[in-house]
């Protein structure tokens, strides 16, 4: 079957609401990335109802646009107050027939990784503005089970995401440890509690450079090396599993600027995935893709572990983004960051909050590979489902 023969894209609004009705808003940060909705944010249907995407309770939403969409973002809509939603106009509502399909097992439809790498190999558009279309979605077609079969699905998924969900807390608390003990040692990077000493971030890497202007020619042959997109830089941490490979070629054009090496820093500095830090932990061949920049701590003088927390404040991006909230299109420029005034304890403490940092991973390995197998286990299962 065809999508569009058992639900709806994008429904219009068929109803007259009071302009007084409260209904929930949902921008594009309000959606996870595992599933997660956030209908907290309530607003008036007159305030709403221009300019942004309807939905009601038990559509399932899906980010149009890249790099959302690779990253997984989507949901079931529930919770929504009166039963009604507006939000970003860069999600697709899919409106299901619930004699056909259940809006649980739709979505984890949409999730799935062979599903969003089709929808990204048909996008349109420019780069970094790519969208995946309404007509290509209506005509994608599914081997659509009985609903007892879907209701069974939903319910073993359910169960794996449950576990994925605690031990990803786990590590989200864990991370909270480390923040929390650099608070503790050094204070806010950017107020500045503790009264270190101040140094612009230039005086403290050997060097700080842009990325290339230019897309990456990616092939599907392992070549040895890599090229890092945006939407696999997370706090802290780079998705090397995610990583993409150039030719050699490609590789050496795009580290004219630095080669990136082992303690390096990425830092993303426009687009959706803005003002995120992460270390290059390993001995690799990589390289910069776009929308990003490398910090290269002077290590006489600065800890990379340091540093890279310090940059991952929200105080840091606050203050990186000065005055260009406004813009349509936020940026933070390599000048203003070689720049930015941080403070620079003694190399001594940060070297010991290092070490505290290195402990924690420890632990942190370990709910790790449990992750990774429940993630692997889950991707199995759906391939078994709907491949």
């Amino acid at each position: 079957m065809k999508i569009k023969d058992f639900c709806t894209i994008n429904p219009k609004v068929l109803k007259n609401f009071d302009n007084n009705l409260l209904v929930s808003f949902v921008p594009m940060a309000n959606v996870s990335e595992d599933g997660h909705i956030n209908t907290n944010d309530v607003r008036k249907y007159e305030e709403v109802k221009k300019g942004f995407t309807y939905f009601e309770n038990g559509d399932v939403l899906l980010a149009k646009i890249t790099p959302c969409l690779e990253n997984g973002k989507g949901a079931v809509a529930r919770n929504l107050k009166n039963n009604i939603g507006f939000g970003s106009t860069e999600f697709h509502v899919f409106r299901p027939d619930n004699s056909k399909v259940l809006s649980e097992w739709l979505y984890y439809f949409t999730h799935w990784e062979n599903f969003r790498k089709n929808c990204e190999n048909n996008m349109s558009g420019s780069a970094g503005q790519k969208r995946v279309s309404k007509s290509y979605l209506e005509n994608y077609e599914i081997e659509l089970p009985d609903l007892i079969i879907q209701k069974k699905t939903v319910n073993i998924l359910d169960q794996i995401n449950n576990l994925i969900s605690l031990r990803t807390q786990q590590l989200e608390q864990l991370d909270l440890l480390i923040k929390s003990r650099f608070v503790e040692m050094f204070g806010d990077p950017v107020k500045n509690e503790k009264g270190w000493n101040l140094s612009f971030l230039n005086d403290i890497c050997e060097s700080i450079v842009d990325c290339p202007h230019s897309t990456p020619n990616y092939t599907d042959n392992n070549t040895g090396f890599m090229c890092v997109r945006t939407s696999f830089i997370k706090k802290n941490q780079i998705l090397w599993d995610k990583l993409e490979y150039i030719s050699e070629e490609e590789f050496y054009y795009r580290i004219q600027r630095r080669k990136p090496s082992k303690g390096d820093i990425i830092y993303t500095r426009e687009g959706a995935i803005l003002g995120i830090a992460a270390i290059i932990n390993k001995d690799c061949n990589i390289a910069l893709g776009q929308r990003c920049m490398l910090l290269s701590p002077n290590k006489a003088k600065c800890q990379s572990e340091f540093l890279c927390r310090a940059m991952n404040f929200e105080t840091f991006l606050d203050k990186a983004l000065k005055g260009k909230i406004g813009s349509a299109s936020p940026h933070i420029n390599v000048a203003d960051i070689k720049s930015f005034p941080l403070i620079l304890p003694p190399l001594a403490l940060q070297t010991q909050f290092a070490a505290f940092v290195e402990e924690v991973d420890k632990t942190k390995a370990t709910v790790k590979q449990s992750l990774e197998w429940l993630n692997t286990l889950k991707a199995k299962l759906m391939q078994d489902y709907f491949g």
